[in-house]
């Protein structure tokens, strides 16, 4: 795929590594160009761009900013319509233990209506991002999930695809408003990784038979 990706902490940088990795080609842009660049420039077919000419003509974006920046990082891309945005945010506390919205709407949500042109689908918020630069399967041999929510089927298959193309399962968890259960999800995950000690080598994931 060709890919826009907004962001270069930690989670970008894992982004890009992986999508590197898995042969996509990937226009990054964030807040600090110079910082894209120093980034891009570890990965093959990664390139950095300012925000106003990162989208080019690419059909999928995958925002890997915090929540508060979202929608900012996202209209300084240009015009979304028809775009696939993979949101990948949650809305966090100062102090990552809680969360800012819940029950009636969604970060995702949120997003979705300050941008209705774009097709925003929600996943990859439940991993951390050292789960997501080490890849998809852990030491004991169980794989990562990533858990895909959109309102556009073809939002949602796009995701999927990207989700499996880098080796991670990937379960569909239905329309935009089960963002609504995903955010909470990776607060628990956080939770658990930080207040309870558990580190960040650790995702939550959907058994079957």
């Amino acid at each position: 795929m060709n890919i826009t990706l907004i962001g270069t902490g930690n989670m970008g940088a894992a982004f890009a590594k992986q999508l590197s990795a898995a042969g996509h080609r990937v226009r990054l842009t964030g807040r600090d160009l110079a910082k894209a660049q120093a980034l891009a420039a570890q990965h093959a077919n990664v390139e950095a761009y300012p925000a106003v000419q990162a989208l080019g003509d690419n059909a999928v974006v995958i925002l890997a900013t915090g929540y508060a920046d979202a929608v900012p990082a996202l209209r300084g891309l240009g015009d979304l319509a028809g775009k696939v945005v993979i949101d990948i945010s949650n809305p966090l506390t100062p102090d990552y233990m809680g969360l800012t919205l819940g029950h009636s709407t969604s970060a995702a949500e949120e997003i979705a209506k300050a941008l209705p042109e774009a097709q925003v689908v929600k996943a990859f918020n439940t991993l951390f991002a050292q789960v997501l630069a080490d890849g998809p399967v852990f030491a004991d041999g169980q794989r990562a999930s990533v858990f895909v929510a959109s309102d556009s089927e073809r939002a949602k298959q796009t995701a999927i695809a990207l989700a499996q193309s880098l080796g991670y399962e990937s379960v569909d968890a239905g329309g935009l408003v089960n963002a609504r259960y995903l955010e909470p999800l990776a607060g628990l995950n956080i939770y658990l990784g930080y207040g309870a000690g558990l580190g960040t080598a650790i995702a939550p994931t959907w058994i079957h038979k």
